[in-house]
């Protein structure tokens, strides 16, 4: 992982974050959703200047492993995060919000680690690119 430079310092920081879909619903499954959610992250990167390490979705939660600026607090990357992409997949796919009975897209909470390429990186990278139980199931790793 290689030192990131911000406005007055320096930094190396990366979250694995999990973000579950309401009611556990499959709602990740269809290829064209889960090639949205690249794109959604793609724009992230590039409007919030984070560095998307590692994808991986299964049936009903999606795993990231994201570096951000000292700026954003872990809980606000996690917020970014899931309200953009919630917004958005909603835009797209207006039926979805019916099949949540006109809710949210993603379950309340989630899941924060830190992570450091001391402290298993490679590892959680790895865990985060097998996520599925299909094993023909797309995997977002290349960004």
């Amino acid at each position: 992982m290689k030192v990131e430079h911000a406005a007055h310092c320096t930094y190396r920081i990366r979250y694995h974050l999990v973000y579950v879909v309401k009611y556990r619903k499959k709602m990740l499954l269809e290829r064209t959703r889960i090639e949205f959610l690249k794109t959604i992250m793609q724009g992230l990167a590039l409007r919030y200047y984070f560095q998307f390490d590692a994808i991986g979705i299964d049936e009903d939660h999606f795993h990231v492993v994201v570096g951000a600026a000292p700026r954003y607090a872990p809980s606000e990357v996690m917020g970014i995060i899931k309200s953009c992409s919630a917004r958005l997949i909603f835009k797209k796919y207006p039926y979805i919000r019916e099949e949540l009975w006109g809710g949210e897209f993603w379950s309340d909470g989630g899941h924060i680690d830190t992570v450091s390429e001391y402290g298993g990186l490679e590892r959680i990278r790895k865990y985060v690119e097998e996520q599925g139980r299909d094993t023909s199931q797309l995997k977002l790793t290349s960004f």
